[in-house]
């Protein structure tokens, strides 16, 4: 069926408009956007009064733990997931049993994900079996589907070989995601090292495992004329280091989560495994920094590397594994740290969540104009409401955002013109 959106408040970066407008869909693309569209009786009308309709969320960061621990999550409750946050596509890192290095798990992924509400693009791995020795046949994994390769989860400590996947990669029409840690700097750390850490007198991950391998991402990117893109920065250092390596030319881009920006390492006073993840919840020094990496444009991506762990794995905080849910208040906490506080506008909201990571992973979309895919998010800009694990559409409830009243709450999820989540 046809889809009339009324009287939404739009906000298009990809083609600098902002305003009222109502949207016509048909057959999975938009077909007009004006002031004022007539309805036919054809379509459905969605009276979008009060609400603010952008393009879909892309969530170029997730782990949907499919194949291999469907306990956790799977292709299908991701999906679902995800559009309940809002989020109508998203990238699915390759750290699952068995890892995404071979067209045989692309194509796999791929068959899962026809039956997702969200489009599912996969990443491949950047060395077979994430073992960090021998580079993936990159060509085998773009023309399975692959749009990126990420050792993601662990890093590549080989500097010669990364430097060989940039180059091979590239060529290949992906690109290079790095999770940057150097695990023998944190040697079995399970939060950020500071004041806090040493209080709880717990194991502290160092700042300087993310910051020296941000380095060295950005000199190979620099000597090699290369493109690099930076996984969930979450350090001062870090945010510096790309703030000058893209000053002066270097093809690097950057991503955060909302964790980063909203949290620190006092939570974790708790003892509660859920304010653990990878990298972990720093300062406020940190928050401050990657705030302003965010509002002066060096950030290009906001993701919520979605990480989900059951309870009975999240129990113990000293030996739970590291990661968090986010899809669902990925757009609600954004909102409610950048934009109700001022710090930022609704249109770069657009440009971090919506249009900058296609164009990172070049993938379609991002766009409100005629002719785009259908695939849109409207929601309630100042609608406050209290996260609750329980309601997540996930598997898991392993959420760092629980308990706290957030502002902003997605109304409906639209993709190829089909309605995939309404909030009733």
């Amino acid at each position: 069926m046809d889809i009339l959106l009324k009287n939404g408040y739009v906000a298009d970066s990809a083609n600098s408009f902002e305003g009222k407008r109502d949207i016509l869909i048909k057959g999975g693309v938009i077909a007009a956007v004006e002031q004022d569209i007539a309805p036919s009786g054809d379509e459905r009308v969605i009276d979008c009064e009060g609400k603010t309709v952008i393009p879909g969320i892309c969530d170029m960061h997730v782990h949907f733990r499919d194949p291999g621990q469907t306990h956790k999550e799977d292709i299908i409750t991701g999906g679902n997931a995800a559009a309940a946050g809002g989020v109508t596509a998203v990238a699915c890192m390759p750290n699952t049993v068995p890892p995404v290095d071979n067209a045989e798990t692309v194509k796999y992924i791929l068959e899962r994900a026809k039956e997702s509400k969200v489009k599912v693009y996969p990443v491949g791995c950047i060395t077979k079996g994430l073992a960090g020795d021998e580079l993936c046949d990159f060509d085998e994994l773009r023309q399975a589907g692959c749009v990126a390769v990420s050792d993601d989860g662990k890093p590549v400590r080989n500097a010669r070989i990364m430097a060989q996947a940039m180059v091979k990669a590239h060529y290949a029409g992906l690109k290079v995601i790095s999770h940057v840690e150097d695990p023998e700097i944190i040697q079995g750390g399970i939060m950020n090292s500071g004041a806090v850490s040493k209080e709880l007198g717990v194991p502290g991950m160092s700042r300087l495992s993310e910051d020296i391998c941000t380095s060295r991402e950005i000199i190979l990117a620099k000597d090699l004329v290369m493109p690099i893109h930076i996984a969930h920065v979450s350090t001062v250092t870090a945010m510096q280091y790309i703030r000058i390596a893209a000053n002066y030319g270097v093809m690097v881009t950057s991503e955060t989560c909302p964790h980063y920006f909203s949290l620190t390492d006092e939570e974790l006073r708790s003892r509660d495994a859920d304010y653990r993840m990878n990298p972990p919840l720093r300062t406020s020094e940190d928050v401050e920094a990657i705030t302003e990496g965010i509002c002066d444009g060096t950030i290009d991506c906001i993701v919520t590397d979605h990480a989900p762990h059951t309870k009975e794995e999240k129990a113990d905080f000293l030996k739970a594994p590291n990661g968090v849910v986010g899809l669902e208040t990925s757009l609600a906490a954004t909102l409610t740290a950048l934009y109700h506080t001022g710090k930022i506008s609704l249109q770069r909201i657009v440009s971090l969540m919506c249009v900058n990571p296609r164009k990172i992973l070049g993938i379609s979309g991002g766009a409100l104009g005629v002719g785009d895919p259908a695939d849109i998010t409207v929601f309630d800009i100042n609608e406050e409401w209290t996260v609750d694990p329980e309601k997540l559409h996930s598997k898991s409830r392993n959420t760092c955002f629980k308990g706290r009243k957030l502002k902003g709450r997605v109304k409906y999820t639209i993709v190829d013109g089909k309605v995939v989540y309404e909030d009733n």
